[in-house]
């Protein structure tokens, strides 16, 4: 029989947990990514348009409230339960939203779902934060990067080939089986969890400290940036396509999934690039610029234009932001330590800052303004704050 030194043990442990959480995260990114851009529209046969970002706004708030006391759960409970008990909720959640036609239960079943699905991220990073080393941040971050964007570059292909006449149940129906599975990975591989010591999250102190650190406060800026054009574009490229442009679901799932190819080949040779040649800083700039430019673009594409234009168009949206997301996570994650939870919950937080202020900006942008303003404007402020803000970062190489 074969004993394995301590050392070798503890490498086989950790390549096992790798495998764990590999799997885990493209399984749960799938349930989240598959209703994520058909969800406004499925929202609209319950509400109008603007209480669609309104709806986005509360979902937000709420995540915002629970992130904050993560910690809380976390020292009470450890990560390991947590992350069980979450996702056995979204699960729940799903089927709400698949087989409910009450519309106060699905409005609701919405806004616990949009918010319980942010926290099985942030028990994901710890997980990860966990069993990583700082000098393999880039990689590995880039590595869970493209595993999650694969996921999101395959799930409108399915989507639009699934969705026919506004049967958004089956997509509902088919993340809560995914996400099931996700409960069952975790028992598998994630039990048991060694918890490291969690901080209690005080706002204003939290705040404080991120303030005191000038490069840190910088990337939280970048951060909150590209999660409010994540924001603006998930929510309201989806309405603009289907409902004012006119395509149908089929062509908007080629254009979505063109689209998100940036993702999944850009995260990994960004990340090393990061960890081996020119930092962050550089590559910051050049994903804003890129995405700046692309997204004002939007605007400008004539609603009888051909699909190639639109798969164009979007697709570079996404090669500056696939470039800015990788190098954000990857700065921030080289600057703190799994036990930093209450840093990690304020980053995990600028993603439900976005959705509370971004919907209801839109909203008042969409009550005096024609619909392609949207893009203009976005595209305006990530020229005008995220390159200058990046080239106040000091950069790690």
């Amino acid at each position: 029989m074969l004993i394995l030194s301590p050392s070798k043990e503890e490498n086989a442990r950790k390549i096992e947990i790798f495998r764990g959480l590999y799997l885990i995260q493209f399984i749960f990114a799938l349930t989240v990514a598959l209703p994520t851009y058909i969800m406004s529209s499925f929202l609209t046969t319950y509400a109008t348009e603007h209480t669609v970002g309104l709806l986005y706004t509360l979902g937000a708030t709420l995540t915002f409230i629970l992130i904050t006391s993560m910690p809380r759960m976390l020292t009470c409970f450890g990560n390991y339960t947590v992350a069980f008990v979450i996702t056995t909720v979204v699960a729940l959640l799903g089927l709400v939203m698949a087989f409910s036609n009450v519309q106060w239960q699905i409005l609701s079943a919405f806004v616990l779902y949009n918010a319980f699905t942010n926290l099985i991220f942030f028990t994901q990073d710890v997980f990860i934060e966990r069993n990583s080393s700082d000098g393999r941040t880039g990689s590995i971050r880039g590595a869970f990067l493209t595993i999650t964007n694969i996921a999101f570059l395959i799930s409108p292909f399915i989507t639009g080939t699934i969705l026919t006449d506004g049967d958004y149940w089956k997509i509902f129906a088919m993340t809560s089986i995914t996400v099931t599975s996700v409960v069952f990975l975790l028992f598998a591989y994630m039990r048991p969890f060694n918890d490291p010591m969690y901080d209690r999250i005080n706002l204003i102190t939290s705040i404080r400290a991120i303030i005191k650190k000038k490069d840190i406060t910088i990337i939280f800026i970048i951060g909150f940036l590209l999660r409010f054009f994540y924001a603006w574009m998930i929510i309201y490229s989806p309405l603009y396509l289907h409902t004012i442009i006119g395509l149908p679901w089929n062509e908007i799932g080629i254009v979505f999934t063109i689209m998100l190819i940036p993702f999944v080949l850009l995260a990994l040779p960004a990340g090393h690039i990061a960890d081996n040649h020119w930092g962050e800083k550089e590559l910051l700039f050049f994903g804003f610029l890129v995405a700046g430019i692309a997204t004002i673009l939007v605007a400008f594409v004539e609603p009888t234009a051909e699909l190639s234009r639109w798969i164009i168009v979007f697709a570079t949206t996404r090669i500056g932001a696939s470039i800015t997301e990788t190098m954000s996570e990857t700065y921030f994650f080289k600057h703190v330590a799994s036990d930093d939870t209450p840093i990690i919950a304020m980053f995990h937080n600028t993603n439900s800052l976005a959705y509370i202020i971004g919907p209801i900006l839109a909203s008042l942008v969409l009550l005096f303004f024609p619909f392609p303003t949207l893009f203009m404007i976005l595209g305006t402020l990530l020229l005008l704050i995220g390159i200058p803000i990046t080239i106040l970062l000091k950069d790690t190489k």
